[in-house]
């Protein structure tokens, strides 16, 4: 693969992982609750997910979203489903002063699971996958090792931007200290999540 290729692909790829979405809120959300390392160690489901639709996309099955209605919206119902899920959770999640200078223990394969489900239950990330990294391949070259090379250079930069929202949600933690911060926190996120599912469920077919 060009560098020159690289050099295009590398800004507009970091700013779709910047980009603010229910991933990108569940990582300051975990680290304001659970800290810096579990919130990056929970990123993992994401990555993983997002690998299985580099892959899928790489095989050209995710073609499959783009012309199956039933599919697409399935998926899409499914994955606004879980964000009202978690909204639910978060709006009614229990507070208290947090008098030791640690945080609470968390599951991490909870965690990492809800990341997971959060990515997976986005069409519109494989559509991204579809429409996005194919503009940088090019067809007279190995298609597989060009998706490779790119599929990386997109996990990497995902992980740069987790561990960014996670380190703006540790900062967040000294803000919401007391169990009336969290209470506005939490409430906050949740109608996040909830605004993320509803554009969700009004997202089309490319």
């Amino acid at each position: 693969m060009e560098l020159a290729t690289l050099a295009l692909f590398l800004p507009a790829c970091f700013a779709l992982n910047m980009a603010p979405g229910p991933n990108n809120l569940l990582s300051i959300s975990n680290a304001t609750r659970y800290g810096l390392r579990t919130s990056c160690i929970a990123g993992a489901g994401r990555l993983l997910a997002f690998a299985i639709m580099i892959a899928l996309a790489a095989a050209g099955l995710a073609m499959v979203l783009q012309t199956s209605e039933l599919v697409f919206h399935g998926i899409k119902i499914i994955g606004a489903g879980y964000l009202f899920y978690l909204a639910y959770q978060l709006w009614g999640a229990p507070t208290k002063a947090e008098s030791e200078p640690e945080h609470t223990h968390a599951d991490l394969w909870t965690l990492a699971r809800q990341e997971f489900l959060v990515a997976a239950g986005n069409p519109k990330a494989i559509l991204i996958f579809t429409a996005f990294l194919p503009q940088f391949i090019d067809p007279a070259a190995g298609i597989g090792a060009q998706f490779t090379v790119l599929g990386l250079c997109f996990l990497a930069l995902e992980w740069i931007a987790i561990g960014i929202y996670a380190y703006i949600g540790l900062h967040m933690r000294r803000w919401f200290a007391q169990p009336w911060g969290q209470k506005i926190f939490n409430r906050c996120c949740a109608g996040l999540l909830s605004t993320a599912a509803s554009i969700l469920l009004m997202a089309r077919r490319a």
